[in-house]
């Protein structure tokens, strides 16, 4: 599946950078001979957020389990869980991999904040921590995501581009960001703001909460009433589960405008076919999974990052952490066919299921 995104990944991993911390922040002077003694007999752990969103089960989980067990020749093995959301759980969870010993982690935090106790516990039982798709705080000795600032700009700059002549000072735009919870959705929202500010006036500005799409629902609903619906260009929407409220709000009111959003979720997808949404941010999820189980491996077997990661972030409580960045494209009509069907995320069929038909045979989608 998804040959297109696993080539891409193939490029990112041959870049080179210094190996990750310093050993008393990642366990290296207690365990650290037995770690590059092990071979593909490890053990890793996969915490990985929430289940309303659809990439975590459908993509996230089985594309990790793949790559670590090619690069261990089926010897290692996964624990894993799912926050369902909730950062205490999450916090439990680590709990448990620790009491499991294993020998890495693999931690998408549901809270980057809250997560730092947990990580440094980890750390302290001499468990080297991977935050993946979000920077967790705390002594993590890599990183994978994407360049989410640029996610936030690419958002930005398709709304303009939808918008065209209608992109002006006065033009008033709805804002509904991600939870401020997830270091991700402050990024997003910097780099759309670095596009949209100054070329459209941000009439309505919301953080959604745990990102959910009945809360993007009620937000949009109060916007539409204090902007008033005839006032309204466009809406950022940082994510697709979101748009989906959104728009169902918009739709409520009679409104029908550019709307962003973010995964290119299957539900997503079918709305830029029908044109309820503009687009959304494609990212490929193979690059950013096969990073992080790469990662994973050489920090369990004691091996230098150096093949593996080509840049460095840091957060609030740790500098110079190694890390993969993939890079985003912009998802609409326009080129479904070559990205989402081409890297076998989807078929055609799938897309084009049921009363979606009509949509796709006028984009040709279906042929």
């Amino acid at each position: 599946m998804r040959r297109a995104a696993f080539a891409v990944a193939a490029g990112a991993m041959a870049v080179s950078l210094a190996a990750c911390g310093s050993a008393k922040e990642s366990g290296d002077k207690s365990d650290g001979g037995k770690k590059a003694a092990k071979g593909g007999d490890i053990t890793v752990g996969l915490l990985l957020p929430e289940n309303k969103t659809a990439r975590y089960e459908k993509f996230d989980r089985p594309l990790i389990e793949k790559k670590i067990s090619e690069l261990t020749n089926g010897k290692a093995k996964v624990e894993y869980n799912n926050a369902r959301q909730d950062a205490n759980l999450q916090a439990q969870q680590v709990d448990t991999m620790i009491t499991n010993k294993v020998d890495v982690l693999i931690v998408d935090a549901v809270d980057a904040k809250a997560i730092q106790n947990s990580v440094q516990k980890a750390v302290d039982a001499g468990i080297k921590v991977v935050a993946y798709d979000r920077l967790a705080e705390g002594p993590i000795s890599a990183y994978t995501s994407f360049d989410n600032t640029q996610v936030g700009k690419t958002q930005g700059e398709a709304l303009l581009k939808a918008l065209g002549a209608k992109a002006t000072k006065s033009s008033k735009i709805v804002m509904i960001n991600g939870s401020v919870t997830d270091p991700n959705a402050a990024q997003f929202k910097k780099g759309a703001h670095s596009v949209l500010d100054g070329k459209v006036t941000i009439a309505k500005e919301y953080d959604t909460k745990e990102w959910s799409p009945d809360n993007a629902n009620s937000e949009m609903e109060a916007a539409i009433s204090a902007v008033g619906k005839k006032n309204i260009a466009g809406v950022y929407s940082a994510n697709d589960g979101m748009a989906g409220g959104i728009i169902t709000a918009l739709k409520a009111a009679g409104l029908s405008v550019p709307v962003t959003g973010q995964d290119a979720e299957l539900a997503g997808v079918q709305r830029i076919v029908t044109g309820d949404q503009y687009m959304s941010v494609y990212k490929p999820y193979a690059p950013e999974a096969e990073a992080a189980a790469e990662m994973a491996v050489a920090l369990a077997q004691g091996k230098s990052l150096d093949s593996v990661a080509k840049d460095k972030v840091s957060s609030g409580s740790q500098k110079d952490v190694p890390a993969v960045l993939v890079p985003v494209t912009s998802l609409t009509k326009a080129n479904i066919k070559d990205t989402v069907i081409k890297d076998g995320v989807y078929t055609a069929d799938e897309i084009c299921a049921g009363k979606y038909k009509a949509a796709c045979e006028k984009l040709g989608l279906n042929k």
